[in-house]
């Protein structure tokens, strides 16, 4: 697993430039899914998703800890997760690298085996890696030629991009590959002895900003083959205001076209650095015997900007730069170089794991299996997907509907949104508005309202009283109307 990770940085989806020859072969000899989501684009309730195969809504973890604003930052206790039902059954269970799905309860606390790595990006000084470089003999963290705009109040923006002054074999990218390796090492001797299964999660920080990579990769790609992505010509013109505001704060204007080049180029260096540590993983386990009895998953907790719709990290707009990822998955036996274009979830992960294990998926309530999908074969499956948002710097509540061509964004303290994704991919002009959209406007806000009310979702309360969508079918005395308020 990698962190905010654009799906069009990997060869097997499409980039010609792209060096992530690993992952090409996972997509190669595994299945590819074309419309793998995210079920909200923030890092901490993404992962809680996964931990639990709930939605953001329902597990109510909804921000990350150094930007949260007053929501839960762990989850309840007794709440369900899918290491703990692994453990149950006898796995081991292993995360080395990210963990960022709460606050106080670590990795630790669900059951799995590896150092305590929290926290958004690299801690470079984690004492666990600061012992693996006094091991080998390798030089601190340094960088230089740091990138960053100029923020609305005078003041230096994000950092977004910097050289790193160490060898590969420092980087924590490399450090996080040995931890897994060795742990991949243990899990396989006590499979060897006495059968027992495990599960391990390698879950990288980068490729998030900021890309602090070395020479090699710093400087891997030349600017001059970047093609900048068509939506770096977003006006935001009938947009929700807060897009024009967050690419204020990001300082996107402040700094020149090459700039956006450069960082790009730099950000493919970092997915290249990170696919060759997954190759030293996929190695070892071709080496320790497993691959052929092994399912290997790969995706991330969600997209990144990188400065389309002039804006970079992720936010309060529902693009698929940042909701769209890559989903890959190889499950030993299953046809190789599938391409699947149903839309699915980081969330059905969990319901896939307990399928591979054996173990009732009931309490994931909002993840489905994908095993039958991999297996090449052709259940009923949803033609939408629902994913949603509760802020990051600020609260400020979303939810969207995709489906085939089109996508809907309700945005209930400002402008709505829909975009026609065949004649507009880059989703730079908001139809929603347009009277030959009325049709597809109001179906899609039914399926949405309908969704919601089925998954319990309470957001439709505001859809209720906003928009042609039907009697309630509810009690709402509680908000002061009554039954004939809603009645056309």
């Amino acid at each position: 697993m990698t962190d905010q990770h654009r799906v069009d940085t990997l060869g097997a989806y499409g980039n010609s430039l792209a060096e992530t020859p690993v992952l090409d072969e996972l997509a190669r000899t595994g299945t590819r899914f074309d419309r793998w989501y995210t079920p909200t684009a923030i890092c901490t309730p993404a992962r809680a998703s996964l931990l639990t195969g709930q939605a953001p809504f329902r597990h109510k973890l909804l921000a990350n800890h150094e930007r949260n604003v007053g929501y839960l930052e762990d989850l309840p206790d007794g709440q369900f997760t899918f290491p703990e039902a692994l453990r149950a059954e006898g796995y081991n269970t292993g995360l080395i690298g990210k963990w960022h799905a709460g606050n106080e309860k670590n990795a630790a606390y669900y059951g799995f085996d590896g150092p305590d790595l929290p926290g958004w990006h690299n801690p470079v000084e984690n004492e666990d890696y600061l012992a693996y470089l006094t091991e080998h003999g390798l030089p601190p963290y340094e960088i230089s030629d740091q990138i960053r705009g100029m923020l609305p109040n005078g003041g230096p923006g994000n950092l977004l991009a910097a050289r790193l002054h160490q060898p590969v074999e420092a980087t924590f990218e490399y450090y996080l590959a040995t931890r897994a390796i060795e742990m991949l090492e243990r899990y396989a001797a006590d499979n060897a002895k006495d059968g027992t299964p495990f599960f391990l999660g390698l879950h990288f920080f980068g490729p998030h900003l900021p890309y602090v990579v070395p020479n090699e990769y710093f400087d891997r790609f030349d600017p001059a083959d970047i093609e900048l992505p068509k939506s770096i010509a977003e006006t935001f013109a009938g947009k929700p205001p807060v897009q024009q505001n967050y690419s204020d704060h990001w300082a996107f204007d402040t700094m020149p076209i090459e700039t956006s080049r450069k960082l790009i180029a730099i950000y493919w260096g970092y997915v290249t650095l990170i696919d060759e540590q997954i190759g030293r993983v996929m190695e070892a386990m071709d080496r320790l015997g497993l691959t052929d009895d092994t399912a290997v998953f790969f995706s991330c907790d969600h997209g990144e900007f990188t400065g389309s719709h002039r804006l970079h990290d992720k936010g309060p707009a529902m693009y698929e730069d940042i909701y769209r990822t890559p989903g890959i998955v190889r499950i030993p036996g299953a046809p190789a170089g599938q391409v699947r274009d149903e839309f699915v979830s980081l969330l059905d992960c969990t319901a896939t794991f307990l399928d591979l294990a054996g173990i009732d998926q009931s309490s994931a309530v909002d993840s489905r299996s994908l095993v039958p999908l991999v297996s090449g074969e052709h259940p009923d499956w949803a033609e939408d997907i629902v994913c949603e948002y509760h802020g990051h710097h600020f609260p400020i509540a979303q939810r969207m509907l995709r489906n085939d061509r089109y996508k809907l964004v309700v945005n209930p303290e400002s402008v709505n949104e829909l975009y026609d994704l065949l004649r507009d991919p880059d989703e730079l002009n908001n139809v929603y508005t347009l009277p030959d959209m009325a049709e597809i406007r109001e179906s899609m806000m039914q399926r949405l309202y309908d969704l919601l009310r089925e998954r319990g979702d309470k957001f439709y309360h505001w859809m209720t009283t906003m928009y042609d969508v039907g009697g309630v079918g509810y009690d709402p005395s509680l908000s002061g109307f009554d039954d004939a308020a809603y009645q056309k």
